[in-house]
């Protein structure tokens, strides 16, 4: 900041509050006097705290950059963003949900703002010969051969989100507007609640790592009180959690502040106390007992549909899923894929952007895996993970899915002004916080009628735009309808674009891309298990064929006569290609090269080969003997693990210890 302007334009500010003050009276001093002392005093505190750098070089007027930055969402939300590249969703979506909910018009004039023309654009072809809607709207049958009670779901409905996350009355408002609609209301992971029941919603009960409403003491599964609940007529399915899109991999934690009592009554926990997702199941660590705990549950709730919730992660686990399946003769009722875009609570933002599958790509994996092992016609696929309009419903259900679940437009619909602080507790229209004067602004009866038009109004559009493709039912979907730009001229359909496996296809010949994974997936393991072969020898160490001057023969010759098992002869450096040949091929004259290959360790041939791009200048002692460097003594503990650090404080900001993230442990 250039200090002249500062000093010109304070000094001018100044006199501007003298003359106006000369021309009010004595008052104005007055109140001038008692404005100029508390900026003294702020500007001295400035100076001496030592917490922010710009404030000490820049007191008082340094507050502007954090009161600018405070409110940088908003400007750049309404001000700043075109209709079209907002984010997580833009202008045009929200308009969508917020329009439809209100029963409003949501058509736009004057065409789309999109380039067509860029690289991934994505579009739907419609027919010459379009057809009339179907005057019953579409359901999808969920239950597989052990299902005892199967169930019409529609064809969006309303996915995970907790009691705790949400208000009582963002959950009293999606739950009445899903009874009136006639789709489901799943519960999320933090219980099967007071809020849930009693306005006529259908409900998949959601059960996550903490197993919330069904636990013992120590937070592991409860059979007894899992069955009390699922046996109740308004829960018409079982979802188990294995991972959410926005933090796959990780659990959950509700802070303290926000575990009120009735949420400590409802997921049976203290009250106060902050409240851990683990990040994985204690039930069962393997593809085998997951598969086995699918069946305990359908069994405990009557024969009741159960699935699976998950973001797609390693192709292996899927596959071992499969095999699973197979093995034991038990499979899930549905399948629903939660795409990395997800959104949640509050995540890491490295989660958020750079971990997990987005839906697309996971969405085609599971129905390629359920395809190519011959479960895809028993198991139903939904899709989750920023489904808001009616083309997001069509578009998946090319991909594969049969259903699709949504969680963000939902909350839009609620009221939700994608304020995005969820985590805060200080939500602005009541629909993520606690806060008791905040929930109160959401009006229950209003915002439920919203839920539901909202969500007839885009399942309608979805049936609108298949019928103007000339379909009458989504099972006449198919991957050639779904077209996407792949460079400046040219598009393809996505049956052209991807892989389709074809019926039984993994259990009789797995095509080559597959047949990896195929084969090193295991009903009794998850994660890709099989050995990497460079790592695997103990005790590294430099080769001494590669210290051997080989002018005659290349790099790669190198390499695969040593995996041959054949002996390197020595060539003099210098030599001319035909001294070389010659020498090389004078194998009862060549001398024998010595290996420096301690006792049990790998075949040198192939370790050698393995490492033949590294070099080595043949004096002294090679550089490493293949032991792992010590840590300083002084920095391990008896046990040789890192030294925890206790919390501190060094100026004003503390030093946080090496505790890892509570939602990061694993079930016990």
């Amino acid at each position: 900041m250039n200090n002249r302007l500062l000093v010109i334009g304070g000094l001018a500010t100044l006199a501007l509050v003298l003359v106006i003050a000369y021309l009010v009276g004595f008052w104005a001093w007055i109140l001038l006097g008692v404005i100029a002392l508390l900026l003294a005093v702020l500007a001295v505190w400035d100076v001496t705290q030592k917490k922010h750098a710009i404030l000490r070089n820049f007191p008082v007027i340094g507050h502007a950059r954090y009161l600018l930055e405070s409110i940088r969402p908003e400007i750049q939300q309404y001000f700043i963003e075109r209709n079209y590249d907002g984010r997580p969703f833009d202008r045009d979506t929200r308009s969508i949900i917020y329009s439809r909910s209100k029963g409003a018009d949501d058509h736009k004039p004057f065409g789309t703002e999109k380039e067509t023309g860029s690289i991934g654009y994505e579009f739907l072809l419609h027919s010459t010969a379009p057809v009339r809607p179907p005057e019953r709207i579409p359901t999808v049958r969920i239950g597989g051969p052990d299902c005892r009670q199967p169930y019409d779901l529609s064809l969006l409905n309303i996915s995970s989100m907790s009691f705790g996350s949400l208000s009582k009355n963002a959950v009293l408002a999606m739950n009445k507007g899903a009874g009136m609609g006639g789709f489901v209301h799943e519960t999320g992971e933090g219980g099967l609640t007071r809020y849930h029941r009693g306005n006529g919603a259908d409900l998949f009960w959601e059960i996550g790592s903490g197993y919330f409403g069904c636990r013992t003491h120590e937070g592991r599964f409860n059979p007894e009180t899992f069955a009390e609940k699922a046996t109740l007529p308004e829960v018409k399915g079982i979802t188990i959690k294995l991972s959410q899109g926005a933090k796959p991999g990780l659990g959950g934690v509700l802070p303290g502040p926000k575990v009120t009592p009735e949420i400590a009554e409802a997921r049976e926990v203290p009250v106060g106390v902050d409240c851990i997702s683990p990040a994985s199941h204690s039930a069962f660590t393997t593809p085998r007992q997951m598969v086995r705990f699918i069946g305990q549950l359908r069994e405990l709730s009557g024969g009741k549909p159960v699935g699976i919730k998950f973001c797609v992660g390693s192709r292996t686990d899927v596959l071992a899923m499969c095999k699973a399946i197979w093995e034991e003769r038990t499979a899930p009722d549905y399948i629903i894929v939660d795409g990395s875009e997800g959104g949640t609570g509050a995540a890491p933002l490295e989660y958020s952007d750079h971990v997990g599958t987005p839906l697309t790509e996971g969405l085609m994996l599971v129905h390629n895996a359920l395809v190519g092992t011959g479960l895809r016609h028993m198991i139903k696929i939904g899709a989750a993970g920023k489904v808001a309009s009616g083309s997001d419903i069509v578009k998946r259900l090319i991909q594969g899915a049969d259903f699709t679940m949504s969680a963000r437009a939902m909350m839009m619909a609620t009221g939700c002004i994608q304020a995005q602080k969820c985590h805060t507790n200080h939500c602005p229209v009541g629909v993520a916080t606690q806060d008791p004067r905040l929930v109160r602004s959401l009006d229950v009866e209003d915002k439920s009628k919203r839920v539901h038009n909202y969500q007839k109004l885009t399942v309608r559009e979805a049936v609108q735009i298949m019928a103007s493709m000339g379909l009458d039912h989504p099972s006449q979907l198919n991957t050639r309808m779904l077209r996407r730009r792949v460079d400046h001229l040219n598009t393809r359909s996505y049956a052209s674009i991807y892989h389709w496996l074809r019926e039984d296809e993994l259990l009789n010949e797995p095509p080559r891309g597959w047949a990896a994974d195929w084969r090193e997936a295991d009903a009794d393991h998850f994660g890709e298990h099989a050995p990497v072969g460079y790592l695997t020898e103990p005790d590294p160490q430099w080769r001494d064929e590669l210290d051997v001057q080989t002018s005659a023969m290349s790099l790669g010759e190198l390499r695969s006569t040593l995996r041959s098992g054949e002996s390197v002869n020595a060539v003099p450096a210098g030599a001319t290609p035909a001294e070389a040949g010659a020498e090389t091929g004078a194998k009862a004259d060549a001398e024998a090269v010595p290996e420096r290959v301690p006792a049990g360790a790998a075949n040198s041939a192939d370790s050698a080969g393995d490492r033949g791009g590294e070099e080595w200048s043949g004096e002294g002692e090679p550089r490493s003997g293949g032991r792992p460097p010590e840590r300083n003594a002084d920095e391990k503990n008896i046990d040789g693990a890192r030294p925890r650090r206790s919390r501190s404080e060094t100026g004003s900001t503390p030093v946080v210890s090496n505790e890892p993230r509570p939602e990061g442990q694993l079930g016990s």
